[in-house]
């Protein structure tokens, strides 16, 4: 979509209490489309954000304490990867917030099938 283009919900997006009902008679095909995803919402999904990989036998596996490291296939800075419900979606990095460890996506991924 060009820098030009509208978004069918601009107008959701610029007013966060405007709903479907409230929108304008020229936005009917944003009504329709806001409408339809309503159904979804409150689907729940599995986010997992994974920092690395590391594989082991379980013999070393068993073996670790508390405090071992662990060595990942990832170096410092590279992004991780990002699933939803198992699927990779996107990449991003690692941020802190108030405290709590969270992810920033920084590229999707689109479709590969």
């Amino acid at each position: 979509m060009s820098e030009d283009a509208e978004s069918p919900f601009d107008e959701l997006e610029q007013d966060p209490s405007a709903t479907p009902a409230q929108a304008g008679p020229d936005d009917e095909n944003a009504t329709h489309a806001a409408s339809e995803l309503e159904a979804v919402f409150d689907v729940p999904v599995k986010v997992s954000a994974v920092l690395g990989r590391s594989r082991m036998d379980i013999s070393e596996l068993l073996k670790l304490k508390a405090g071992a490291v662990v060595e990942l296939d990832r170096k410092v800075g590279e992004a991780i990867d990002i699933y939803v419900n198992e699927r990779l979606v996107a990449r991003g990095e690692v941020v802190l917030v108030d405290e709590r460890l969270g992810v920033t996506m920084t590229e999707i991924i689109k479709d590969r099938g």
